[in-house]
């Protein structure tokens, strides 16, 4: 069960390493583009090529879709990047159903880890696979991976570092449940900092006194930079939301997004959220030129962007075309 691109890799490696895919369910198709085509989910485009069965159920609850679902008699169901399933369909199979998390539970429960995990300026992550109960992201986990976070990587990075990460992972504990090697750990143990019975490639320790840490949903208010903030702050919030949905500030009365920064710590010269752009015969020391927006400690200097009605594009592309007010 899944739909975007991030569970194509998991899907993939489970048809690689030999499993069964008695069905794919995923999300319904969808107007989208500038057209409104109907457009198929990147799961489904990838199941009918391998010809695998497709359920695209609008409701979950929906007595065909059930019946359908139980005639596949599955012994195991598996969901990466999907939605909230009711209990009539997680308790289905024998083997109950596995749910692919991108964090370290219990920490960054939530439908954004990755987000919330590079925002809060985290050093590391990883991926969970935990029995789904009815509680979201509360369920007893089976294996943990985890892997460090560079200090200027992208969510996209991390994201695409962790679809392969976890798909391996998927596949290491569908053989440890058929083959009952492995044992369930309730999260509650982790919050205690009990970990002797979780099974992990790499163990992460989680201090008695560290507190969860939750990770909602993006919302445009999340998105607008707050200059009066700390560079790191500022930069850990541009590349958390990067590439989307984007970290914002205005210029000249324009929405600008920011998707690449740096830091440049030292006492501010001028007000917080000071644009101070460096144009043609104003440079670096290197001779580049640059766009610095004034923080609390220092500066952000935007090394790619966005600006309202215009593509993506780096800072020097830019500025070879803008004139600044």
């Amino acid at each position: 069960m899944g739909t975007p691109e991030f569970a194509v890799a998991s899907l993939d490696t489970l048809v690689k390493a030999g499993c069964n895919i008695v069905g794919v369910i995923t999300a319904p198709d969808k107007p989208a583009g500038r057209g409104m085509k109907m457009t198929e989910s990147a799961v489904k485009k990838y199941a009918i090529e391998k010809k695998l069965n497709v359920l695209q159920p609008e409701k979950l609850k929906n007595e065909n879709f059930l019946n359908d679902l139980r005639s596949l008699k599955a012994d195991l169901q598996i969901v990466v990047a999907f939605r909230m399933l009711p209990e009539l369909v997680w308790n289905m199979p024998p083997m109950g159903t596995v749910n692919l998390h991108g964090s370290l539970l219990p920490q960054y429960r939530g439908a954004a880890p990755i987000n919330w995990a590079v925002i809060n300026g985290e050093k590391e992550t990883g991926v969970t696979t935990f029995k789904l109960k009815h509680e979201i992201d509360t369920g007893d986990i089976l294996l943990q991976e985890s892997f460090p976070i560079g200090e200027n990587e992208t969510a996209g990075e991390v994201h695409d570092r962790m679809k392969e990460i976890g798909a391996q992972l998927l596949v290491k504990t569908v053989k440890g449940l058929a083959d009952e090697s492995l044992l369930e750990t309730p999260q509650s143990s982790f919050v205690k900092g009990e970990r002797s019975n979780v099974r992990s490639d790499s163990e992460l320790q989680t201090p008695d006194s560290r507190l969860l840490k939750h990770a909602p949903k993006i919302f445009t208010d999340i998105c607008k930079i707050d200059f009066t903030k700390t560079t790191a702050e500022v930069h850990n919030l541009i590349r958390g939301l990067s590439p989307f949905p984007g970290a914002f500030t205005f210029l000249n009365g324009k929405m600008m997004k920011i998707y690449r920064s740096e830091k440049e710590i030292n006492a501010t010269n001028g007000q917080t959220g000071t644009v101070r752009p460096l144009v043609a015969g104003e440079h670096q020391t290197d001779g580049k030129s640059i766009i610095k927006f004034a923080c609390a400690d220092g500066f952000i200097l935007v090394k790619e962007l966005q600006l309202e009605g215009k593509k993506k594009m780096n800072v020097e592309d830019f500025l070879r075309g803008y004139r600044f007010e």
